[in-house]
């Protein structure tokens, strides 16, 4: 079974950036589409960005588009988000997951906080 762990989050100010790392243990990872998702206090988990096994198609959020980018290292079991130009909005707890596995079911990670001030 994949496990994922998410680091890189932090305080910054408003038009600073940020680089979530989400690392994974099992040899599957690679066939895996990896998609990082955030919460925010008091609202729903919501899509940031999305990137297939290859790393030859992603997928963001109108709200980051421009602003983040996704990319991963197969050869590392690594997915990243690089976030540039960040606002206060982007404020919330971010998470890495895996597509929905045979079972139906995501993994997830543990999530890490991203706080950006104004």
């Amino acid at each position: 079974q994949v496990q994922l762990v998410e680091s890189g989050g932090g305080l910054v100010q408003a038009g600073g950036s940020l680089r979530l790392s989400c690392a994974a243990s099992g040899r599957t990872f690679s066939s895996y589409t990896m998609t990082w998702f955030r919460q925010a206090p008091g609202k729903e988990r919501e899509f940031v960005a999305r990137i297939d096994w290859s790393g030859g198609s992603t997928d963001y959020a109108v709200s980051v588009k421009g602003r983040f980018t996704i990319d991963r290292d197969n050869s590392k079991n690594t997915v990243d988000l690089q976030m540039d130009s960040l606002k206060p909005e982007d404020t919330a707890v971010y998470f890495c997951a895996t597509e929905p596995l045979r079972n139906g079911w995501r993994v997830w990670g543990q999530g890490t906080q991203v706080t950006v001030s104004p």
